[in-house]
This record gives C-alpha cells, sequence and structure tokens, in this order.
C-alpha cells in the first residue's frame, strides 16, 4: 500500500494495491504491517466494524468521540464516492483547527486513518456511497460528540447548510470555539491517555 501523511498529525491516506483481471478486481484495503510503518505504531485493535449508506448530497460529521475513552477510525469507501474531511480538534496539537481531504472511492479504494481526537466528516457525492469504518472501540452514544461544519473559522470544503442533507444534531452542533470555551476537546495526549486508560486553518 501507498502510505500518504496528511496534513492532520498522525493522520494518513493509504492507498492500496488493486489487482484486476477478467472476473473483476481484487485489493487489500488493510494492511498491518504498512500500517505499522506509516504510523509507527502497532495494529490499533478492532472492535467495531460499521458501515453506512448516503443518497448523493448527505453530509455527516464532523464527528469525533469524548477522549477519554477516545476512538481511533480506519475509513474507507467500498461502493460510491465520497468527499472524506479530517479535522484538528486536539487542543495543543500543532495541526489544531486545521483540515485535510480526500476523495473516498470505489475506483481508487483509498483509506484514511484517525488518530484518537480528531474529527471526521464526509460528503456523498453519488447516490448509494457506502462509508465502511473499523472502529478501537464499540460505540456508545453518550461519547459521541460533533462540532458545526459550517464553522467559519474552520471554513471547510463543503457546501452552505441549505445545499446538503444533514442531521439536526450536526446542524446544530457547536462551533469550535464554543467547544473548546466548555471543555469539550480532546487534549493532544489523547492517545496515550484512552490506550492507558489555536492556530490558523489550512486547507487540503
Amino acid at each position: 500500500m501507498d502510505a500518504r501523511k496528511m496534513t492532520i498529525e498522525g493522520a494518513v491516506e493509504f492507498t492500496p494495491a488493486v489487482f484486476p483481471d477478467d472476473r473483476g478486481d481484487f485489493l487489500s484495503s488493510y494492511q498491518e504491517s504498512d500500517f505499522r510503518t506509516a504510523t509507527g505504531t502497532s495494529l490499533f485493535p478492532v472492535a467495531q466494524a460499521s458501515f453506512s449508506r448516503s443518497r448523493s448530497g448527505v453530509m455527516r460529521g464532523v464527528h469525533y468521540t469524548a477522549t477519554p475513552p477516545g476512538c481511533e477510525k480506519y475509513v474507507t469507501c467500498p461502493r460510491g464516492s465520497a468527499l472524506d474531511v479530517v479535522v484538528d480538534l486536539r487542543v495543543g496539537s500543532p495541526t489544531f483547527g486545521t483540515w485535510d481531504s480526500v476523495v473516498l472511492d470505489q475506483e481508487t479504494h483509498r483509506a484514511v486513518y484517525l488518530p484518537q481526537g480528531v474529527g471526521h466528516l464526509f460528503l456523498a457525492l453519488e447516490d448509494d456511497t457506502v462509508m465502511s469504518y473499523l472502529l478501537s472501540r464499540e460505540y456508545v452514544p453518550g461519547n459521541e460528540r460533533a462540532i458545526s461544519p459550517f464553522d467559519p473559522r474552520l471554513a471547510l470544503p463543503v457546501p452552505g447548510p441549505s445545499d446538503v442533507m444533514i442531521s439536526r444534531r450536526d446542524r446544530e452542533a457547536p462551533l469550535l470555539a464554543e467547544a473548546l470555551r466548555a471543555g469539550l476537546l480532546p487534549g493532544t495526549n489523547a492517545r496515550a491517555a484512552s490506550r492507558g486508560a489555536a492556530g490558523p486553518t489550512k486547507r487540503g
């Protein structure tokens, strides 16, 4: 697999080798050795595998997990295509408040690894877009949080509120500054802490 370190510290984009023949394609969307080389860490424990299916124009995020306990994610798009956006929400991180993006689709089969404390958003670019997630912890509703995708400080590369289908929860999510004042954001030691138990905006 080819690996690209994203502008968000600790986040990595993976592109697997695809082997086509007359029957179709074969690929490995995750390989432990490549993950370890790119991230400098061992395999994260997979506690849950989930997927979502979305219509074109559906936007989900910016979502993150309260840290601790935190949650790492490995995201792929086995069907359709989506603009995938990674946002650094870790207070004290050198890339705090910045974002990077990549198109995930069924042609390139790219994947994105999100370390703990990093926010995630995607915008479905076509109908029946399926997003697959490997999660290091099981989903607990009370630990799930969100930041407004329309925060002007973040300036994410997404359409306005009237041009997307989005949940009420995401539409009413707090701005980054509001979450910071409320003490809702994780710190830079998010990964280490959970395993043991503000800069300028940058466009990707």
